[in-house]
């Protein structure tokens, strides 16, 4: 009797260890992947960073030599992100690559007879010392999304392309947003203080552009989220961004483009809108 109830009092140990062990594994998995989150949007920069790039742009109009109506010449710029989707190819938000797309002015102007002309389009990649002419825009008819080719060729093998999402994201997933938010504001904020007195006062985007550039400065930022919701096409996000981040890539856990930013809800944290990867494919080279 003495050696069975002795067993029965070290059972019911025995059974509670083992819970416990499951629920340290358990928790000891959810730190491993709450770590690996907080890790995500350095990670992500560190293997990433140099296909994407800050987008400037300058357009003008031209009028017909026997319009009745012809406005004040005006030069526009626009700054925005795009990121390498091929080996010469790199997409972003049509209202980056063509800004008129969604301006009631230059509508309005296009509906009068001007025609939009692009005077300089560049793309600045972190590392190069100088910009990558952008040519033969291609829009998607649907969606705010377009392509640009690298006119200059190829950029070195070490450049390498994003890889986009095979299968849509749900929401509560995890994403990360990276761009160039406010442009060369930011971006001459995080440089050396040397370069930082000397450039802060500039209006000249190009000219800031390049000398961040010159001392290796052009370097995207990234904000970490989570997916709210799906709905068609159009994935939304609490993963802040700003005016410069349009065209910027959303990731997922894996590094995987799952959406291109292209717009926020003002004075709403968790509205960040972007545009599914899946609408890119059609714009793309087929393989």
């Amino acid at each position: 009797m003495l050696v069975l109830l002795l067993a029965a009092e070290i059972y019911p140990y025995r059974a509670s260890n083992i819970g416990l062990n499951d629920t340290v594994s358990r928790l000891s998995a959810d730190l491993r992947e709450l770590q690996s989150r907080q890790e995500m949007p350095a990670t992500v920069l560190r293997r990433h960073r140099n296909a994407i790039c800050f987008v400037y742009l300058v357009y003008t109009f031209d009028w017909p030599a026997n319009s009745v109506v012809r406005r004040l010449e005006r030069h526009t710029r626009v700054s925005g992100t795009g990121f390498l989707v091929g080996r010469n190819l790199i997409a972003s938000n049509r209202h980056v690559l063509q800004p008129w797309f969604e301006d009631a002015d230059d509508q309005a102007a296009i509906s009068e007879g001007a025609k939009p002309r692009v005077e300089k389009m560049v793309a600045f990649f972190p590392g190069m010392l100088d910009p990558v002419s952008l040519t033969n825009v291609r829009v998607s008819p649907t969606q705010d999304l377009a392509v640009a080719t690298l006119a200059s060729g190829p950029l070195p093998d070490s450049f390498q392309p994003l890889q986009l999402a095979a299968q849509e994201s749900e929401p509560g997933d995890p994403v990360i947003v990276v761009g160039y938010p406010l442009g060369t504001s930011t971006m001459l904020a995080k440089s050396p203080a040397n370069l930082y007195q000397r450039m802060a006062s500039s209006k000249d985007t190009i000219q800031v552009a390049n000398e961040l550039a010159a001392h290796e400065m052009i370097r995207p930022s990234a904000t970490f989220g989570h997916l709210s919701d799906v709905v068609d096409e159009k994935l939304i996000y609490d993963a802040p961004t700003a005016q410069g981040g349009s065209g910027g890539p959303v990731f997922n856990s894996k590094g995987e483009v799952v959406a291109v930013n292209a717009a926020f809800i003002s004075g709403f944290n968790g509205g960040t809108i972007g545009v599914s990867a899946q609408a890119l494919k059609p714009l793309l080279p087929k393989r």
